[in-house]
């Protein structure tokens, strides 16, 4: 959709635009061809669709949010994983998928998934197609530049329109839906513009180089820093990511060459090119709704009691598609952990069957699913996914007690209707054998993690897809360079091999605290 006016990548409307509400483009025509490319497929493609009763996914929904005593109790925030890598994953998420408008609950299964772009870490959301065809992006006359925009109180804003509301400049209208990714993206924005200040003006193709330069140090976050802050650690990754070695002829002899990546997929298979399959982007990956607080502190002014709800009263909450207003600037020690801070970050929420309060109304929505949990899990029930232990016996998890038992669900027996007038619903009955996917993988995490990592299941089907769709594209650090790593005192990096999202912010130039 245009706004009129507007460049094709300004902001739609509110209504149109929200995360987590409306399904990723492509999603209703998602096929079980076996041809293992495009733009949608399915990881688990012999599996069948599970299709319960709508009215027991409307109330196993309903048992998915918060009360306020549990949003306020400190005890179900996650020690290991601060606030800041919520809103990463968001980032990474808008980077790798697109979403439009969409129904809840349309189930076909065309094959038209070649329709649609091949998803990689190229940062479009960032540098939409590059300053010759979205040149109001940047910084002219050289277009080298990603624009940096005010708003009222003098703060740094994304760049937006003179309409009302202004509407932010962006490759995806998506990362204006709140005040924190927003202020996300328009880190990026400086990190692009500081690392093109650090080329010499002579650089060949300076915009190019300061591109990949930008985007290989995100891929190398995404890599090392958010996926083993979400899996616990680094088995999972090394697993998957192998260091290996081979010989070369070298004089009269041979020579090891150390350090080559192997890249080693169970279940993530594709022939041509990646594909984002509907069991990660319909149910593993959306993870992160569970980690969103009720509040946030941004700054010294939003502490205790003044923190800032993500959806509240309109005007004072962090909901987006409008300028900024002043007194939302994010220092980002209360978000990231910074070495050499005494400001110890927000953290974000356990990974549990549970999601905030204001998840379950939310803003903008007419008709009459406002609760996010039940979108979510009405939409697995659309996209025809597989159940939760389905999956698990797909990897192999029969053995062991590593499915989840009836037991470790704890579905309730007698639990209240999901619309106004329903009557109770028997959840153990309806899903103790067959869970849905999303679900499942929450579950999975807060009885088996304790709520601070992703559990078996939702663990491998996350770090297999994010790192396949690494391996997968030609222009990644990878695939073109897989020896390379961040050199120490080049674009914050504290030494060879170390680059975190805190150091990215760092050297961009953003408010630490």
């Amino acid at each position: 959709m245009k706004l009129s006016n507007q460049p094709p990548h300004s902001s739609p409307s509110p209504p149109e635009r929200f995360h987590g509400i409306l399904p990723i483009r492509g999603l209703e025509d998602v096929p079980r061809s076996t041809l293992y490319e495009g733009r949608f497929g399915r990881m688990f493609r012999n599996l069948p669709p599970f299709a319960p009763d709508d009215a027991d996914l409307l109330s196993l929904g309903a048992t998915m949010i918060e009360t306020q005593a549990q949003a306020d109790d400190p005890n179900l925030d996650n020690p290991d994983i601060p606030a800041g890598f919520t809103y990463l994953g968001q980032f990474i998420d808008h980077d790798i998928t697109f979403d439009p408008n969409s129904k809840l609950q349309r189930d076909n299964d065309p094959d038209a998934l070649r329709n649609f772009r091949t998803p990689r870490y190229d940062l479009d959301s960032l540098y939409a197609d590059g300053p010759d065809n979205n040149p109001y992006l940047y910084e002219q006359p050289d277009g080298v530049k990603l624009l940096v925009g005010r708003n009222a109180a003098g703060e740094d804003d994304l760049p937006r329109n003179a309409a009302s509301p202004k509407r932010a400049l962006t490759g995806d209208p998506r990362n204006d839906e709140n005040a924190i990714v927003s202020q996300l993206h328009l880190a990026f924005i400086k990190f692009h513009n500081k690392v093109v200040d650090s080329l010499p003006p002579s650089t060949p193709n300076r915009f190019d180089e300061a591109r990949r330069i930008v985007r290989w140090h995100y891929q190398w976050v995404v890599l090392h820093d958010f996926l083993r802050k979400i899996l616990g650690g680094d088995d999972v990754v090394n697993d998957i990511v192998k260091l290996d070695k081979y010989k070369v002829p070298l004089g009269g002899g041979t020579k090891d060459i150390q350090g080559a990546l192997n890249v080693d997929l169970k279940f993530y298979h594709y022939r041509n090119q990646p594909f984002i399959p509907v069991e990660f982007s319909v149910a593993a990956y959306r993870f992160g709704h569970s980690m969103i607080r009720t509040d946030y502190q941004l700054n010294p002014a939003t502490e205790d009691p003044n923190d800032v709800e993500i959806f509240g009263a309109e005007g004072e909450d962090l909901r987006g598609f409008q300028e900024r207003r002043g007194g939302l600037e994010i220092q980002w020690a209360r978000f990231f952990e910074f070495s050499g801070s005494a400001q110890k970050p927000q953290l974000s929420r356990r990974i549990d069957a549970k999601i905030a309060v204001g998840l379950g109304s939310l803003p903008f929505i007419t008709d009459m699913f406002k609760s996010l949990a039940q979108r979510n899990l009405l939409r697995g029930k659309a996209l025809g996914l597989p159940s939760g232990q389905a999956v698990a016996r797909a990897m192999g998890m029969t053995k062991d007690n590593i499915i989840l038992t009836p037991a470790e669900l704890a579905l309730p027996t007698n639990a209240p209707g999901g619309k106004p007038g329903d009557p109770p619903r028997n959840l153990a009955t309806a899903f103790n054998d067959n869970t849905p996917l999303w679900f499942y993988i929450l579950k999975e995490a807060e009885v088996r993690c304790n709520g601070k990592k992703l559990g078996p299941v939702g663990g491998r089907l996350v770090a297999e897809v994010l790192i396949g769709l690494l391996d997968g594209d030609p222009s990644s650090f990878l695939s073109a360079e897989p020896t390379w790593q961040p050199r120490q005192g080049q674009f914050g990096a504290p030494q060879d091999g170390k680059f975190f999202m805190a150091d990215l912010l760092r050297f961009a130039g953003v408010k630490i605290s």
